[in-house]
């Protein structure tokens, strides 16, 4: 289990991280969600004691990381996929890690042939494609046979194969009851791989909840709903109390009753129903309403913040002022003064010149 309480970073006036608490539990796969600058990176750098906290602290079954004898057997984490010596090849890379645990070639072998790389164990890593790379930074993270398993963005490059085969490791690892904490920004993906989300934003703590509460508690309770006898049907929500709107012809889109009560009130009326579907928000619609306030890059947000208010003589002469090209020098012209002289002149070339000048 990793444990934090009150985790906090600072870069001098820039907080990172602010006072995180959250646990994650073993047996389940914990998502780690929030935009690019949330403190996502920070956090798990803390967590293996490459970034020290500035207040706070966080620890993996009881203890930090470095008071772990083996952290390897403990903590396998994957941060930089690409950070491998690239002369070195995929068995070199993961024998050199094995060799500072006591780790033997048995069990590189094992990995490398878990995450599909046997056949190009003795290539060089800076050959690999960035999939490949990243599957090499999962056999790493596996090598100590840890009870924990860390990894950050880990599909990062994966084809629709790899992303397949990484969410079934992650969901087979918890099921063996380890701990398994994953960052990624691919929403699609986190809503069928985690089943418990800890969402941040400016490195604050913003949600800590299932995956199914937490799109739950975006999702508005409408009820899609087709028929034939759509006008029959309307009056007699209205009369229960729903709130009804329509986008086509024969469809309804229904709130403040459930699929089971607009089921009821069709059947008291005789109403045939081609479809009752109740109309949840993906993992995407809610984390982008979540996490609204708490974007820090945002893309046009500079240019209109700078742009002061001006009246339109201003305004014109801003735009002819971006519309008028610098001065530019012709290609390898010489600032006046500078470099060396022009070359002298050969006396036949002096003597055409005169001859050209006397002829005009």
């Amino acid at each position: 289990m990793i444990e934090m309480h009150g985790l906090t970073k600072r870069y001098g006036e820039k907080v990172a991280v602010d006072g995180l608490t959250f646990d994650v539990r073993p047996g389940i796969v914990t998502g780690f969600l929030g935009p690019n600058g949330a403190g996502k990176s920070t956090t798990m750098r803390m967590v293996l004691g490459l970034d020290a906290p500035s207040s706070g602290s966080v620890t993996v079954d009881g203890r930090r990381y470095a008071e772990h004898p083996a952290p390897l057997h403990e903590v396998g984490a994957l941060l930089e996929a690409r950070s491998v010596h690239p002369s070195r090849t995929a068995a070199g890379h993961l024998l050199a890690l094995a060799a500072t645990c006591g780790i033997g070639r048995r069990r590189v072998d094992e990995v490398l042939d878990q995450v599909g790389l046997a056949e190009v164990a003795d290539k060089r890593v800076g050959g690999f494609s960035l999939g490949m790379g990243q599957r090499l930074g999962i056999a790493a993270a596996l090598l100590g046979d840890p009870g924990t398993v860390m990894l950050d963005e880990p599909v990062n490059g994966l084809d629709p194969e790899g992303v397949l085969w990484v969410r079934t490791l992650l969901r087979g690892l918890a099921e063996e009851g380890r701990t398994v904490f994953v960052s990624s920004h691919l929403m699609s993906e986190m809503a069928v791989t985690a089943e418990h989300l800890v969402v941040v934003g400016r490195g604050r703590l913003i949600r800590d909840q299932s995956t199914a509460d937490f799109i739950a508690s975006a999702s508005t309770g409408r009820v899609h709903v087709r028929t034939p006898q759509a006008a029959e049907l309307r009056e007699r929500l209205l009369a229960a109390g729903a709130r009804v709107s329509s986008s086509a012809e024969g469809e309804l889109d229904v709130e403040g009753l459930t699929s089971e009560e607009i089921g009821s009130a069709a059947a008291v009326s005789g109403v045939v129903l081609a479809e009752l579907t109740p109309v949840q928000a993906s993992l995407e619609e809610a984390f982008m309403e979540l996490t609204a306030d708490a974007v820090e890059y945002r893309p046009g947000a500079h240019a209109a913040a700078s742009t002061p208010d001006t009246d339109d003589t201003d305004t014109d002469t801003a735009v002819r002022r971006r519309s008028t090209p610098p001065r530019m020098r012709p290609p390898g012209a010489r600032r006046p003064g500078l470099g060396r002289s022009a070359p002298k002149q050969s006396p036949t070339a002096a003597r055409r010149t005169s001859d050209e000048e006397v002829a005009a």
